[in-house]
């Protein structure tokens, strides 16, 4: 009779293959960037108001989105990026809400603070530097949103209109939560 020895089998050691980033993240990171590029060229006062808090990383979690935004507001090389809400990265402040809410604050039209204390805003961190971003952002002449859709050009003001139709607008002039 044969006598068979089993060894043990190593475990796997290959690395993880590394998988495409979502689609949405690839289309919406070119905008992203030229979005950052059109706001520091055309509101540079924004980073001032920051103060000590414009090398702050804040993770934006539109909860509707299918991604999250890191926002980093260096003057000198400011980033908006989309990542994965599987690899959430580190950060010194986290904005979490609906889209229509976040989309509300930074176009002048809900009250953060009443958000905030209802529940519907959700804020971890470093609370004194989501406090300048908004300061700094309530400063801004006009709505920062119309703004930027603005500098993108006429089919980004067209795109950005219905954009707002259905997502937020509408239910904000009528009150409806």
């Amino acid at each position: 009779m044969q006598r068979i020895t089993l060894l043990p089998v190593p475990p796997k050691i290959l690395p993880r293959p590394m998988l495409p980033p979502p689609v949405a993240l690839i289309c919406v990171q070119p905008v992203l960037n030229r979005i950052v590029r059109n706001l520091t060229r055309a509101l540079p006062e924004l980073f001032a108001r920051l103060g000590p808090h414009r090398y702050s990383r804040f993770l934006i979690d539109a909860r509707e989105l299918p991604f999250l935004l890191l926002l980093r507001p260096d003057p000198d090389r400011p980033r908006l990026t989309a990542v994965s809400r599987k690899a959430e990265p580190p950060c010194d402040a986290r904005i979490g809400g609906r889209f229509r809410d976040l989309l509300g604050l930074i176009e002048g039209e809900r009250d953060g603070d009443a958000l905030f204390f209802s529940r519907d805003l959700d804020i971890t961190g470093n609370l004194e530097a989501v406090v300048c971003l908004r300061n700094a952002v309530d400063d801004v002449e006009g709505a920062v949103a119309d703004r930027v859709t603005a500098s993108l050009g006429p089919v980004s003001r067209a795109a950005w209109g219905m954009f707002r139709r259905r997502h937020g607008r509408s239910d904000m002039e009528s009150g409806k939560p």
